[in-house]
């Protein structure tokens, strides 16, 4: 099976387009080395994506005849992404939480003054 297909089919993109584009921008490796869409999938192999600043590794334990659900996908795979890749994700959101939102403007003089004061501190 090809890999953007196994991808696609176990849920990790929702289109194999999107798959397919991950793959040409080298951010899907097959044991270690980046890979085409076309390259083959076998069990065993394994696979690492980078996907929303996280970087999954995967192994593959069987090859699903097309697209399966959500409850059936860990028949298909397994997850060995450590548990640090999600808590940095984690700390990533809350630090963006700090900075102003697109859209709203430009900074107002209370902005502009915590902005100064930050800025002669250092």
């Amino acid at each position: 099976m090809r890999i953007d297909k196994f991808l696609w089919c176990v849920r990790y993109y929702k289109t194999r387009n999107m798959a397919t584009q991950a793959c040409k921008k080298g951010q899907i490796k097959l044991n270690g080395t980046a890979v085409k869409p076309s390259r083959e999938v076998y069990a065993t192999d394994k696979i690492e994506l980078r996907k929303n600043q996280i970087s999954y590794k995967l192994t593959v334990n069987d090859l699903p005849p097309n697209r399966v659900g959500a409850k059936l996908v860990d028949i298909y795979r397994t997850d060995t992404t450590p548990k640090e890749a999600f808590e940095a994700q984690e700390l990533l959101k809350y630090s963006k939480d700090y900075y102003r939102k697109k859209g709203t403007g430009r900074p107002t003089k209370k902005d502009r003054r915590d902005i100064d004061d930050f800025y002669e501190e250092e």
